[in-house]
């Protein structure tokens, strides 16, 4: 029995509370039942639904909540079939490391192995991604995060320049700050330009060309007639995969502009940095390892728990002055000037605090060890390259097919297409009928729960988007997300009527 002693929660029987709940975990990760969350909505909510507990109901209860409620509901991202967003159910051996840094690493600093792994896991992914050794990296908790500190640092360096030191002194002396990226950027971009004080009207979006890469020629002339108007550049973003379709920048060619406009590049590769480990994909992302900031996920494609990002700048020393924190005597006044450890709190350990926006943190990089300790950098190199195989088949499945049609070209494993009737195809296809045809057809599929893509829209046009970073995903589930749009789409028309 699970009882309180000195707290009015449970400090002991770790191993009974989980094991109370694994067989529930167990089940829920075969995907055999249907989506429950949908179809028991009812229920769980009227069950969840209740005021503040004034008597708490005790440890016992809580689990049996957890085990006969919540869990059989829970989001079905890691089903096999599930293709929808740049995020995925973690792996077993990462989910394990999260689940041993709560109890034994529930703080990233001090001198022991936790902190250490977050130093070694940082180490290992600047080797896997190609960038020197001499970047400073540091967790955190996701492409928001991972975005904002680049831009921070990029601030940081533009303001430098002209004398200026936008961390201690503010942005009162920054003229017209201006951030540029193509118009498929993502949207935490802006919002860190308007977190760091510059503003959403800095993020000036650029025209794309055919496969909706940065237009370089655009970039270079409004770089220039920025300048020329008095404004300050502050930072160049080149998407290594944007999540809508995953196309990469021109990177070499963006960072030669930035070089020659002197102006700061930084690469969001929350979702594509990885794709340099497909031979067929490494070309495209030259220039990765020039970048000024790179940011990447490893939630996403190396699938470790949700809530782990990384961001790696060049200059370690401006990292620190644009994200320094002032001393503290609890942290900094109570470690032991003496070298010799004699206890772990002698000292702080590898110090992330001063390069990232958290004090307090958790240990994230020891999920990213144990998914790279487990799989090796070839066993990561084969996950990325089966998933960008996957896109490519379904483009070879929709191009073969007589009412399937790609919208994007395949760079990445975001594949991007939709259900084009023979009456509706030849230019004889009204826009809004088919756009209303295809999220109808997307409604479907999501009700059946077999095939879960998601949706976007590329020029106006409605897109079944399916994006492949799902380690459970199979074969078998790209081909039948193919032939089930086509039956679907074949349902849906005959009794399709416009305005539907």
């Amino acid at each position: 029995m699970l009882k309180p002693t000195t707290d009015p929660s449970v400090t002991t029987g770790l191993s009974e509370a989980i094991e109370f709940l694994l067989p529930a975990l167990e089940d829920f990760m075969r995907f055999e039942d249907q989506d429950l969350a949908a179809s028991e909505h009812a229920k769980w909510f009227s069950s969840l639904n209740e005021a503040l507990p004034r008597r708490g109901r005790g440890a016992e209860p809580t689990l049996r909540v957890l085990r006969d409620v919540v869990i059989p509901c829970g989001l079905r991202i890691g089903a096999p079939g599930f293709a929808g967003w740049v995020t995925t159910m973690p792996t077993v051996v990462p989910t394990a490391a999260a689940l041993a840094a709560s109890i034994a690493g529930a703080q990233r600093w001090w001198v022991q192995p936790f902190n250490f792994l977050e130093y070694l896991a940082l180490e290992w992914l600047k080797e896997l991604l190609g960038l020197p050794a001499s970047y400073q990296g540091t967790f955190n908790s996701g492409g928001s995060a991972a975005n904002l500190i680049a831009l921070a640092a990029a601030r940081q360096w533009a303001c430098e320049q002209r004398g200026l030191d936008a961390s201690r002194d503010g942005l009162e002396a920054l003229v017209k700050p201006r951030l540029y990226a193509s118009n498929q950027v993502h949207h935490v971009v802006s919002r860190a330009a308007a977190v760091l004080g510059l503003g959403r009207r800095a993020m000036i979006q650029l025209p794309t060309d055919r496969g909706l890469r940065l237009d370089v020629d655009a970039l270079r002339d409004r770089l220039r007639q920025d300048k020329a108007d008095g404004c300050t550049p502050i930072a160049v973003i080149a998407s290594a995969g944007t999540v809508n379709t995953g196309a990469i920048d021109p990177l070499d060619d963006i960072l030669q502009v930035c070089r020659d406009e002197s102006v700061w590049l930084h690469v969001d590769g929350a979702y594509g940095g990885f794709g340099i480990l497909d031979p067929e994909v490494a070309p495209l992302l030259r220039g990765l390892a020039e970048a000024d900031s790179v940011a990447v996920d490893p939630h996403k494609w190396l699938a470790v728990p949700l809530g782990c990002g990384a961001t790696f700048v060049r200059d370690r020393a401006l990292l620190g002055r644009a994200l320094t924190l002032e001393p503290a005597e609890y942290l900094e006044g109570a470690a032991s000037p003496e070298e010799r450890v004699g206890s772990q709190f002698d000292g702080l350990g590898y110090p992330f605090h001063d390069f990232n926006l958290e004090q307090s943190a958790r240990s994230r990089g020891v999920t990213v060890w144990a998914a790279l300790y487990e799989m090796g950098a070839e066993g990561m190199r084969a996950r990325v390259r089966r998933h960008n195989s996957y896109a490519r088949r379904l483009a070879e499945l929709v191009e073969a097919s007589p009412v399937l049609e790609l919208l994007a070209p395949v760079t990445l494993s975001i594949c991007c297409f939709r259900y084009v009737p023979a009456q509706l195809q030849g230019g004889n296809g009204n826009g809004k009928t088919l756009n209303s045809l295809n999220r109808e057809i997307l409604r479907r599929l999501h009700r059946e729960h077999h095939h879960i893509p998601s949706g976007t829209e590329i020029n106006g046009q409605f897109a079944i988007r399916a994006c492949y970073i799902n380690p459970r995903t199979t074969p078998r589930d790209v081909a039948g997300l193919a032939s089930s749009v086509e039956r679907i789409g074949a349902e849906t028309w005959a009794r399709f009527t416009p305005g539907d």
